[in-house]
């Protein structure tokens, strides 16, 4: 036990590298997937067949095939059509484009979700489609969204682990490292899936206040603040009694 907890304090700055390289996959890589996500969602989900065939057709070819063919094409086939590219740039770019493809469906279908009578408000409101789409439908598609968005990021998170194989020295690159100097219980389970439960964990309470300020602005559920808040806010207290009435 000893002698594994100095192995890791000796290898503590690489690990911290790495750590610091997966981070930087998740959030690019999850901020490339909601860019990509928007687009390919509202073109799939768009009346126009113009835009949603292509639309439809880019979100299967990246959802039935795998994030490793991916990852292995854009680093090794590219190169020898004379496009090489930076290993981050190129995790980075699988990892948005394979999560991007699941998330414009999450997109397409929350949009969907909203209710007809939005929709028909709008007509009648005569609202511009871009207006109506930002001001009305996509505010609540934005909170129905949130929540399976936050599911497909922790597996994006997750799914960084294999950029490895391109030699991108990522933390499961010096977890690996770590087996020669403890053993793989060690070195997997004790430091690993700590590293990466705390990462899921922090991406995951963030999502969650996207959602509660999303249900806010709409006026479905109370602010970030009065949750965080440690004392009652004063529509709880009258809550509390009534209910002692």
């Amino acid at each position: 036990m000893l002698e594994n907890l100095q192995a890791t304090a000796e290898a503590w700055p690489f690990l911290v590298q790495g750590l610091w390289v997966t981070i930087q996959l998740t959030v690019m890589g999850s901020a490339l997937a909601l860019v990509l996500a928007l687009i390919l969602g509202l073109m799939a989900g768009a009346p126009n067949k113009a835009l949603a065939i292509p639309g439809r057709i880019i979100i299967e070819f990246f959802r039935g095939t795998s994030l490793v063919v991916q990852l292995f094409f854009i680093f090794f086939v590219l190169p020898q059509f004379g496009v090489e590219l930076p290993g981050m740039f190129v995790g980075v770019l699988a990892l948005g484009l394979n999560y991007g493809a699941y998330c414009a469906e999450v997109v397409r279908g929350s949009i969907a979700s909203v209710p007809k009578g939005q929709w028909e408000a709008t007509t009648a409101l005569s609202m511009s489609p871009v207006h109506r789409m930002r001001r009305v439908i996509f505010p609540q598609a934005w909170a129905l969204m949130i929540p399976s968005l936050a599911s497909l990021l922790v597996h994006l998170l997750k799914g960084t682990a294999i950029v490895s194989v391109i030699l991108l020295r990522d933390f499961t690159f010096y977890l690996d490292q770590l087996t020669r100097a403890t053993n793989t219980f060690w070195s997997y389970a004790a430091v690993g899936l700590v590293g990466y439960f705390i990462l899921a964990l922090i991406l995951t309470l963030f999502m969650n206040a996207l959602e509660a300020r999303a249900k806010h602005r709409l006026g479905r559920g109370p602010s970030l603040r009065e949750i965080l808040s440690p004392t009652p806010t004063n529509k709880d207290a009258l809550s509390t009694a009534g209910g002692g009435i």
